[in-house]
C-alpha cells in the first residue's frame, strides 16, 4: 500500500500532520536530533546537584552580575527587616477577640525583642538576628535552590528562650558513605511510602586537610524532621517543581551558561579595548630588502649594521624625537614616520550584551533595567510594569520561601513561650498541639514595594481605601510597615501635636503641592 510521508521520509504524513510540532522534526528538521531523556526531577538533578552548587557559588563569588541578583533578590524578597503579623485564628480555637488581640501583640513584641536582639540568641552560632537568618535563606535558595536548618535547645546565660537555629549547609546534606539513592533515601533525605521527608543525614566533617568536601567518608549525624511531639527539628524549605522531587534546583542553573558566557565576553572585549587604545610609531627607510640583506649579511655586515644601527641611534637621540605632540622631528633623509593602530569596531556587542542581561534578567525574576542599573531608555509606565512583574515575583518567593522559614522558627518558639509560662494564653477549647496552625498561623512584613514617582502612588493608595478596595492594613504592607505601629505613632503625634498648640496634619494640604491636583484640592478645601 502506498502512503504519503513526512519531510524525515518515515513519519507518515497523516501521523507528522496530527502531531504537536513541539514532538515533531520542527520546520526544515531543526529538531531532528533533539531527543532529551525524558526523567524525573530527581533524576535530572542529583547526580549533577555537587556540581551545579559549586558552580553557582563560583558565579556568586567572582561574577557581578551573579552576586548584584542574587544581592537583590535577598533585598527585595526579605528586606532590612522581617517582622510578624500574627494571626491568631481566636474564633477557631474559641478565644475572646478582645483577649486573643492583646496576646497577638504581646506575643508580636515578644518575639521581635528575642529575635532581633544585638546579642544574637536566636542563632545558634550566634552571628545573625532573625532577619539576618531569614536574608541567608533566601540567599542560600537562590544559589542552591533550597534553604536548610535545625531547631537546637541551648540554654545560654542572658538568654530568655532556649530555641536556637542552627543553619546547615545544602552542601553538607548527602547519603551516607556515599550509598546510592533509592526510593527510601533521596540526596541524603530518607523518605516514607507517600514521598515525604523524615529525616535528614548531615555530613558533620565534611571538609578534609585540602578545604574540599569529603562526601565518601567521616560522620554522618541522622536529624528527624520533627520530633515524636511534633516539634520540627530540621527546617528545609524550597520550592519542588515536579511530584516527588526531594531537593532544590539552584535559581542559576537556567541562566549559568550564559553568565559565564557573558563574563568571557566581556573580558575578551576589554582585551580588544585595550589594543585598540594602542599605537605604535613605526620608521620606514628606503632601503630595499636587497640592500638590506647585503647590508646586513654581506662583507663585514655584521660590523656595518652595528655601525648603521649606531649611526641611527645618535642621530634620534640628537634630533630629540619625542611622541606626545610636542613637534615633528626631522628624520634621516630616506625617512619617513608612520603611526599604525589596530581598529576592530563594535559588532553589535552592546546590542548582545542586554539581549544577554535580559535573558539572565528573566531566571532572576527582575526586569532588564534592574539587573543591568540602566533606567536610561525607561519612561514611568513601563518602568512600572516591569517593578509590578517583579514584585508579583518577590512576593511568591516571600510566601513559600521566606515566610515558610519564618514560620517555622515562630511555631517553635511560640511553643516553649507557652510551655515555659513567658506568655499567658487566653482561654481556648483546644491547646497548642490539638490546633497547631490556628495558634501558629503568622504572615510576615518585609520590604516594601519599590515607589517610582511616590506622590501619585500615595493618591492611588488613598482612592483604593476611600472606595473600600483596599484596607490600611494592606496598603501599609505594600510599604512594608506595620498599620497598627503607624496608628499607635499617628496618634502619639496628634496628641503632642495639639500639645504644642500645632494644626492636624492633612493629606489634602500635601495634596495642594501637587500642579496636577490643585484644582481638586481647591474644591475640596472650600466644601
Amino acid at each position: 500500500m502506498t502512503q504519503l510521508v513526512a519531510m524525515d521520509g518515515e513519519t507518515p504524513l497523516r501521523e507528522h500532520c496530527a502531531s504537536y510540532s513541539g514532538g515533531g522534526n520542527g520546520f526544515g528538521g531543526q529538531m531532528a536530533s533533539w531527543y532529551p531523556a525524558n526523567k524525573s526531577a530527581d533524576a535530572a538533578l542529583l547526580p549533577v546537584i555537587d556540581t551545579a552548587n559549586a558552580r553557582a557559588d563560583d558565579l556568586v563569588r567572582n561574577n557581578a552580575i551573579a552576586q548584584g541578583g542574587v544581592q537583590m533578590h535577598i533585598d527585595n524578597v526579605v528586606g532590612s527587616l522581617f517582622r510578624p503579623s500574627y494571626r491568631l485564628n481566636h474564633k477557631v480555637l474559641g478565644m475572646n477577640e478582645d483577649d486573643a488581640r492583646s496576646f497577638m501583640k504581646e506575643a508580636e513584641q515578644a518575639f521581635i525583642e528575642y529575635a532581633e536582639s544585638s546579642y544574637c540568641y536566636i542563632d545558634a552560632e550566634r552571628k545573625r538576628t532573625f532577619t539576618m537568618l531569614v536574608r541567608a535563606i533566601a540567599a542560600g535558595h537562590c544559589h542552591h535552590g533550597e534553604g536548610m536548618a535545625v531547631s537546637e535547645w541551648i540554654n545560654r546565660p542572658g538568654a530568655l528562650f532556649k530555641t536556637a537555629i542552627k543553619l546547615v549547609s545544602p552542601k553538607r546534606v548527602s547519603n551516607p558513605n556515599g550509598l546510592l539513592s533509592n526510593n527510601r533515601l533521596r540526596g541524603g533525605v530518607t523518605l516514607d511510602r507517600h514521598g515525604a521527608a523524615t529525616g535528614y543525614y548531615v555530613k558533620q566533617d565534611a571538609y578534609n586537610e585540602f578545604g574540599e568536601l569529603d562526601n565518601y567518608s567521616g560522620k554522618w549525624r541522622f536529624v528527624k524532621r520533627e520530633n515524636q511531639w511534633g516539634r520540627t527539628q530540621f527546617l528545609h524549605v524550597f520550592e519542588p517543581l515536579e511530584a516527588g522531587q526531594t531537593r532544590g534546583a539552584n535559581l542559576l542553573l537556567s541562566m549559568m551558561e550564559q553568565m559565564q558566557s557573558l563574563s568571557k565576553l566581556q573580558n575578551t572585549k576589554l582585551q580588544n579595548a585595550i589594543i585598540n587604545a594602542m599605537y605604535a610609531a613605526v620608521i620606514e627607510s628606503e632601503l630595499d630588502s636587497e640592500q638590506a640583506f647585503q647590508l646586513i649579511s654581506g662583507e663585514g655586515g655584521a660590523d656595518q649594521m652595528q655601525k648603521w644601527m649606531a649611526y641611527m641611534g645618535e642621530y634620534h637621540n640628537a634630533a630629540n624625537i619625542r611622541m606626545n605632540g610636542a613637534r615633528i622631528p626631522h628624520l634621516v633623509p630616506g625617512e619617513k614616520l608612520k603611526f599604525t593602530q589596530s581598529t576592530n569596531a563594535n559588532n553589535g556587542f552592546t546590542d548582545l550584551e542586554s539581549s544577554m542581561l535580559r535573558f539572565i534578567a528573566s531566571g532572576f525574576g527582575m526586569s532588564y533595567e534592574q539587573i543591568a542599573r540602566d533606567y536610561s531608555k525607561v519612561n514611568y509606565s513601563s518602568a512600572r510594569a516591569s517593578i509590578n512583574e517583579s514584585f508579583r515575583y518577590t512576593m511568591g518567593k516571600r510566601k513559600t520561601i521566606a515566610a515558610r522559614f519564618a514560620s517555622l522558627v515562630f511555631a517553635n518558639w511560640l511553643e516553649e513561650a507557652l510551655h515555659r509560662g513567658v506568655l499567658k494564653a487566653p482561654k481556648s477549647r483546644f491547646d497548642f498541639y490539638e490546633r497547631k496552625e490556628a495558634w501558629t498561623r503568622c504572615e510576615w512584613i518585609g520590604a516594601g514595594r519599590l515607589s517610582i514617582d511616590g506622590l501619585k502612588e500615595v493618591k492611588e493608595a488613598i482612592l483604593r481605601i476611600e472606595s473600600g478596595l483596599s484596607t490600611y492594613e494592606k496598603e501599609l504592607a505594600l510599604m512594608g510597615e506595620d498599620y497598627q505601629e503607624v496608628f499607635e505613632q499617628q496618634a502619639r503625634e496628634i496628641n503632642e501635636r495639639k500639645a504644642k498648640g500645632l494644626p492636624p496634619p492633612s493629606w489634602i494640604t500635601a495634596l495642594g503641592f501637587d500642579p496636577e491636583t490643585n484644582q481638586g484640592s481647591d474644591n475640596a478645601a472650600n466644601n
